[in-house]
């Protein structure tokens, strides 16, 4: 009772300090101290110097460790939503296993979701073709049906239409946000972000009070090919956003499958690119089920 007190303990400090530092200053302060308690001690000057941040930034560091308001933030976002930390057992194993791995995860339904053994992200850019929506059908429908959870961002374009038909097709969505969910982008998917809290899986590694910025985007699509097996990519531009996603997924180890089109649409310009740089052309699902029997 007493060891499980004091994880709870441990877990608490970590999410306090999750939403003051950035993950390189939390993997110092891990590294030195896992139970994240000698920080609570440090005066301004020590964590300026521990942290090589400038006294400003330690200042705000130490006032905000000991505000009662932040830890009455914690307490709030436990009885919210969902709360993973590394330390959780519930904690997605494949994410420890990435570069730079998040610390605390903030999750709205059902998180069996994350230790799924199929799982697949699908991608794309957010100005499709007129063909986007039914290459995604003729993918999607075959992998709802063999029981695979399809991830995206729930971004404009080829992510909005990728969840939407996967719960038209009574499929498990997991949506991965570029911000906390006080503030959802894009409102336009207000309605299908609560759709997917009911009826599947909304992470992310952002408080609920942080607002999207534009850096936030390429690391949430980290996370995004972090919990897939592979990435599927239905349409993508030559510098499209979409390519980051496919860099992480390569650097991860997973495999990345690129859907060809005609060579006169710019949408599909990115996925030949692909192709010809060694992702795995596919014509159907079952090119990708072939690798995963």
């Amino acid at each position: 009772m007493k060891g499980s007190v004091y994880l709870e303990e441990i877990r608490n400090r970590l999410i306090l300090l999750s939403r003051l530092m950035t993950r390189r200053m939390l993997t110092k302060l891990h590294d030195d101290d896992p139970t994240y308690e000698n920080i609570f001690r440090l005066t301004p000057p020590e964590i300026s110097n521990f942290f090589s941040i400038s006294s400003q930034k330690a200042n705000f560091i130490y006032e905000r460790l000991h505000s009662p308001s932040l830890k009455d933030l914690v307490i709030r976002d436990q009885k919210l939503m969902t709360v993973i930390t590394r330390l959780d057992e519930e904690f997605p194993a494949q994410l420890l296993h990435i570069p730079d791995p998040p610390y605390v995860l903030y999750c709205l339904g059902n998180i069996a979701l994350l230790h799924e053994k199929r799982i697949i992200s699908v991608i794309g850019t957010r100005k499709p073709s007129q063909e986007a929506f039914g290459k995604l059908k003729h993918f999607i429908r075959p992998l709802v049906e063999k029981d695979w959870v399809i991830v995206s961002g729930l971004a404009y374009g080829i992510d909005s239409l990728a969840h939407r038909l996967t719960l038209a097709n009574g499929g498990k969505a997991i949506a991965v946000l570029g911000s906390g969910f006080f503030h959802f982008y894009p409102k336009e998917n207000l309605r299908l972000f609560e759709q997917i809290s009911k009826k599947g899986l909304v992470m992310t590694e952002y408080p609920p009070e942080q607002k999207p910025r534009k850096y936030h985007f390429p690391e949430r699509n980290r996370l995004i090919s972090g919990i897939s097996m592979a990435t599927l990519v239905i349409e993508a531009t030559e510098k499209s956003g979409t390519l980051i996603t496919v860099d992480q997924a390569l650097e991860q180890g997973k495999e990345v499958y690129a859907v060809p089109g005609s060579p006169l649409l710019q949408q599909t310009v990115g996925c030949h690119k692909l192709i010809q740089d060694g992702a795995k052309l596919v014509i159907n699902a079952e090119d990708i089920f072939a690798d995963f029997k």
